[in-house]
């Protein structure tokens, strides 16, 4: 379709009169997502539509083993025996709220091509305080994303368990390998936090001022929690014929993880009877002076106290009051709704707020690497995106012989490897920042630590082309090329879709996607909702940011993050246009190109922003990226890259803007 036909023909219009040919070219193989299909779309196709498109893919074969629990679907990358795959992985981020449920993923997955080939779920636990998915309150999965529609379709899949089983098999069968996010934190008072109070770190406050944060406070945490049950029962009615040390104690392994969960909350299904224990046990903690420590982020992570003059009251009349640092430095902060895991018990009682990294808990690691990999064994999980990878609080820095317990996200990667695993991949979440930033030490030397295979970078939060966006691009090029992790090229994120960063997104789009399909021995990551997004010259409504859809927040108070109603799709059908011409090329060659590593003509550095390069053992394409937003490609540096070999443009994005022009070439004899 040619510009001027689009200009006439919205993508709505072209989706009524060609439906039927975009739908048969997938079904037939021919491409290997639907052509033309807008997301907003996708994600309205009827169940029957959708299950249609589906058989006449793949089979009906593999929709019913895609059903069975007993057989599933291989996932495309199992048969790697290590998680090097990953480092060259193009891959989708989806925060499944935002289009409703998790067979909604399957109709968006049908509108991404095989050049993007893994997709990131959101996390998909239970959330707590204020909705955040971040903010964990159990490892059941999210009621929230079930799907009426697929259950009166297919009534076995009568589960939100049994509907993610079946979305990943498909989405396996579509060549898409699946990753979750780990989170080594959950809701101050979630399940996890009551049922295993050492697990955590607790304070003992009076009013707005902390009078103990002892090592050894979880033994009064226990002794509140024993009596509440014994004065009121237990949430499945058993009688209580154990001790407390029993209850609580993992050395002591009678009591499964399910059967104490039901004694202190009820059954799993049970969603209102475990909010409202959950909710009478908070209370009685409160009440009597106890509270977990708040989640920190970046140095020097400990030593906190209370602010008394500011709280906020709930509607149970607690006051949850502001914990700050007792010397903060650039970007500590802390989570008030979140506690994170006591991963290492302290020196001196907790006196002076240092850990002993000598001494880990070891239970703690214990059970959270095992509750990952029941997740990853239960929906065969492909990778983990490791939620605030970048936590490294040794003040040390990284030591140089880092063991088993250096890193929690680390030892679940190596944990679930063990299991039989091995193509078990980490992406981690870190920001390649300056040294001592985000953490202590060199956050490089930390992602190798970790045994990290790639990393989010932070290419998302600057304008293309601008000093800062060369400065980071020119450093992760190196990076990837000396270091054991791979930097991604991240085109958005979730946390980035927020009136705050518009700025980032309202020029050369198209040149974001181009490379992070293009550059193929660079990761890539893009998240769900860019391929639409409006420009937002002014502040668009909150419904249209991904972002706002990470919390829940229902409080018209709250103007910056409460959200009414479902998500907004961007109306930049032209962007959306472009887009497809990129997917169609890389359609056509990607199997020439994919994974092959690069070997430049043209490499950038912070002042020269024309890059050019071909592929390794395959010089048959060129591909030209112009970061320059004031000057347009320079023809006689291109030729001279290039040998004065004839170039055959097949492609160019400069009928849309001559500014910051991609193409590619191919070399005909």
């Amino acid at each position: 379709m040619t510009t001027d036909t689009y200009t006439q023909t919205s993508m709505f219009d072209l989706w009524r009169q060609n439906h039927y040919l975009y739908k048969d070219k997938y079904t037939s193989h021919q491409t290997s997502y639907i052509e033309n299909l807008l997301p907003e779309i996708a994600v309205q196709l009827n169940v029957y539509d959708i299950i249609d498109i589906l058989q006449r893919r793949f089979g009906n074969d593999i929709i019913q083993r895609a059903l069975d629990p007993s057989r599933g679907i291989e996932s495309p990358v199992s048969y790697h025996q290590d998680s090097q795959w990953l480092k060259k992985s193009n891959m989708v981020g989806i925060n499944v709220r935002t289009i409703g449920n998790f067979f909604n993923v399957v109709k968006y997955a049908l509108t991404i091509p095989k050049s993007q080939d893994s997709i990131h779920l959101l996390p998909i636990w239970e959330p707590g305080v204020v909705g955040s998915l971040y903010g964990m309150t159990t490892f059941n999965i999210n009621p929230e994303f079930y799907s009426q529609e697929l259950a009166t379709a297919i009534p076995s899949l009568d589960s939100v368990e049994k509907q993610l089983k079946f979305v990943v098999n498909i989405l396996h069968a579509m060549g898409k390998s699946v990753g979750m996010d780990v989170i080594p934190h959950t809701d101050r008072f979630s399940e996890m936090v009551i049922a295993y109070p050492r697990f955590f770190e607790w304070v003992r406050r009076v009013g707005g001022r902390i009078t103990s944060n002892s090592e050894t406070i979880y033994r009064e945490v226990e002794e509140i929690i024993w009596h509440y049950l014994v004065r009121n029962g237990t949430a499945n009615g058993t009688p209580i014929s154990y001790s407390k040390n029993t209850l609580f104690s993992p050395e002591i392994p009678i009591l499964s993880d399910e059967q104490r969960l039901e004694i202190i909350f009820g059954h799993k299904n049970d969603f209102q009877g475990r909010l409202r224990r959950r909710i009478e046990l908070m209370h009685e903690l409160i009440y009597q002076g106890y509270e977990t420590l708040p989640m920190t982020m970046a140095p020097p992570y400990r030593g906190l106290h209370i602010n008394p003059e500011e709280f906020v009251i709930d509607e149970n009349g607690n006051r949850w009051y502001t914990y700050e640092f007792d010397e903060p430095q650039a970007m500590s902060r802390v989570f008030g709704p979140l506690a994170r895991y006591k991963f290492f018990h302290s020196k001196d009682d907790n006196a002076n707020w240092v850990l002993d990294f000598e001494n880990p808990n070891k239970y703690a690691w214990e059970y959270f690497c095992q509750k990952v990999y029941e997740c990853q064994k239960t929906y065969n999980l492909d990778f983990m995106r490791g939620d605030m990878a970048h936590v490294q609080p040794r003040p040390d820095g990284v030591p140089a012989k880092p063991d088993e317990y250096y890193d929690p996200l680390m030892a679940v990667k190596h944990y679930v490897q063990k299991q039989g695993v091995k193509h078990f991949a980490f992406f981690a979440e870190t920001f390649l920042v300056d040294p001592d930033f985000m953490g202590y030490g060199d956050e490089n030397d930390h992602l190798e630590a970790i045994d990290a295979d790639s990393t989010l970078g932070d290419l998302q939060s600057s304008v293309v082309g601008s000093a800062e966006f060369m400065q980071k691009f020119v450093k992760y090029n190196q990076l990837l090329r000396t270091r054991k992790f791979a930097p991604n090229f991240t085109v958005m994120t979730a946390d980035k879709d927020d009136p705050r960063f518009d700025e980032f997104y309202r020029t050369a789009n198209y040149l974001r996607l181009f490379v992070s399909l293009f550059l193929t021995d660079m990761p890539s990551y893009v998240g769900l909702g860019f391929e639409t997004r409006n420009m937002h010259l002014e502040r668009g409504k909150n419904e249209e940011y991904t972002k706002l859809y990470v919390f829940a927040i229902r409080d018209d108070n709250d103007r910056d993050k409460v959200t009414h109603g479902p998500f907004i799709w961007g109306k930049n059908h032209y962007q959306f246009h472009l887009f497809q011409q990129m997917h169609q090329l890389a359609e056509n060659i990607w199997e020439e190109i994919k994974g092959r590593s690069v070997k430049w003509l043209l490499e950038p550095t912070e002042e020269q922003k024309l890059m050019v390069w071909t592929l390794q053992d395959n010089p048959k394409y060129v591909f030209v990226v112009n970061f320059d937003p004031y000057n347009g490609i320079d023809e006689n540096l291109l030729r001279e890259k290039t040998f004065n070999h004839p170039l055959n443009q097949i492609f160019t994005t400069g009928h849309y803007s001559q500014q910051h022009e991609c193409r590619v070439y191919r070399l005909d004899d």
